[in-house]
């Protein structure tokens, strides 16, 4: 079978390797489209601090079930699956609490460790979540993304009846602001300084937006929200200049979600944090139960995924698709491989 190679930033090889045989309680898929988000892209330009070369790509995924390894009951060949990558260890602390997704050696699938993008994957059949027979392949290499948006939205404890501001209106923060509006919050407003992905938002059912090149943030809650601004506000841009915004104007004694990675150390006024006793949060990837609500988000109409989807590649494009998304960093949500075409 083919398999994918970054043996270092920017080179992308095609190897071919035997199709694996699925051992005691694994899975074996045949792998049909994988999404690339921005981890992947520091990967691929050398920026990712927790990656070593050469590495197999791929954790957002749709799988078609091949083989069912001995003792593996619940799946069946020709099932529509998507996979949870990580891999934990089972023993620490978080992972004895049902905190998986902290654990101590956790490694993920395309980063730590070896990623789906291959024609064939081998894969414990705990890490398989089967997807609706209805659900395109394309959305199904979604779920991923979308789990860490319902794990994220979490965080907040019920969102249902709140006033939500999300800042970064990328694939991201679409799927936290629309997530939020899944879970009954009363009013999103999502922020960029895109005009496309605002545009974007509205496409997917979010009513408020603003573009905060031309309209201060603190206005703009004012606008949406009146004088008691946002009960949460979710930073999913990730920088200085949101994070400050968020602590600026968040109502005193309310909550701000640091959803998105720093790419480096953060200058934040802690004094102000501190004045307006505001609850800053964080939050790391997702749990089973987030696929499961992903999934039930998607069945019900809640949430959009189809219009995050800027362009298909196929597979032996992976570099082009690389070079596509460098070239129309401002226009592109998310782009998709095709591994079987």
């Amino acid at each position: 079978m083919l398999q994918q190679v970054m043996t270092e930033p920017k080179v992308i090889t095609f190897r071919e390797v035997p199709a694996p045989e699925p051992e005691q309680g694994e899975i074996l898929v045949k792998v049909m489209n994988i999404g690339i988000c921005g981890s992947d892209i520091h990967v691929y330009h050398g920026q990712h601090p927790f990656t070593s070369y050469p590495v197999t790509q791929g954790h957002e995924v749709s799988a078609e079930i091949v083989k069912l390894g001995e003792g593996v009951e619940g799946f069946h060949e020709g099932e529509k699956v998507t996979i949870q990558p990580q891999v934990v260890c089972g023993e620490c602390y978080p992972c004895r609490h049902g905190k998986y997704n902290l654990c101590e050696e956790l490694k993920v699938m395309g980063f730590q460790t070896t990623g789906v993008a291959s024609e064939y994957f081998a894969v414990d059949a705990a890490k398989v979540t089967p997807l609706p027979e209805e659900m395109s392949y394309e959305e199904g290499a979604m779920i991923e993304p979308l789990a860490v948006a319902v794990h994220a939205v979490r965080q907040a404890q019920d969102v249902k009846g709140m006033k939500v501001a999300v800042l970064g209106a990328g694939p991201i923060g679409n799927l936290v602001a629309q997530t939020a509006l899944g879970m009954g919050a009363e009013s999103v407003l999502i922020t960029d300084i895109s005009d496309l992905r605002l545009e974007k938002a509205h496409e997917c059912g979010i009513e408020h937006t603003a573009n905060t090149r031309n309209e201060d943030f603190g206005d703009a809650m004012l606008r949406v929200f009146g004088p008691d601004k946002a009960d949460v506000i979710y930073d999913c841009a990730g920088n200085n200049v949101t994070m400050g915004q968020a602590i600026q104007y968040a109502r005193k004694g309310s909550t701000i979600i640091l959803v998105a990675v720093f790419a480096g150390k953060a200058e934040i006024d802690l004094a102000v944090l501190n004045d307006h006793e505001l609850d800053l949060n964080t939050t790391m990837m997702y749990r089973n139960e987030d696929y499961i609500d992903a999934i039930r988000l998607v069945n019900e109409s809640k949430v959009h995924l189809r219009p995050l989807i800027s362009k298909t590649f196929s597979f032996r494009d992976y570099d082009k698709a690389y070079q596509y998304i460098d070239e129309n960093r401002e226009t592109t949500m998310k782009v998709i491989i095709n591994v079987q075409e």
